[in-house]
């Protein structure tokens, strides 16, 4: 199965499930950093990538009656190495390992933002369970707390390695 290495490098992570199109699409907005693409484009082009995996049975599609809204769940079936694997062997993929010191540290930016992309999703998550199952919150508040926690470790080290970056951009200047 050929699947965008971006959208299989979002999804492998162990915290992204219960996500929308419009996680994924944040996320890759991030990774991909290209400034001509279409919101609205890549969009249907994830969805269209998600839905493979629905047929393949590696992901659940669930609307929700209230509001509508489609969000993908991993299965039992979901094979993370299979994805790893296939993000190893593609050519573009972010995760390569690069010669260039600031083309590594950008690379390390690009997934820490990503990285970030997702919790503040779970954390949302979290937020949206606990406004409909408010006699869950004993179980919740562990879990957003947790995620609160990691969006700050996060948020360091991007702004460690956009720090590192910017000296690099100083030198270059000097």
């Amino acid at each position: 199965m050929k699947l965008d290495p971006f959208v299989a490098q979002i999804i492998v992570g162990k915290n992204f499930d219960h996500f929308t199109t419009s996680d994924v699409r944040s996320a890759y907005l991030v990774l991909k950093n290209d400034s001509t693409l279409e919101p609205a484009t890549v969009r249907r082009k994830i969805y269209a990538e998600l839905l493979k995996l629905v047929k393949k049975r590696w992901l659940k599609k669930n609307i929700s009656k209230k509001k509508g809204l489609t969000r993908f769940n991993k299965t039992a079936l979901f094979d993370v190495e299979v994805i790893t694997l296939q993000i190893k062997c593609e050519p573009s993929n972010l995760l390569q390992q690069h010669d260039d010191k600031q083309e590594q540290l950008l690379s390390k930016l690009n997934h820490y933002k990503a990285e970030l992309l997702l919790n503040i999703g779970e954390s949302e998550a979290y937020k949206e369970l606990y406004s409909e199952f408010p006699d869950l919150v004993g179980d919740i508040q562990p879990q957003y707390n947790k995620a609160r926690d990691n969006n700050t470790r996060i948020l360091g080290k991007i702004r460690a390695i956009e720090g590192l970056l910017k000296q690099y951009k100083a030198l270059e200047n000097i």
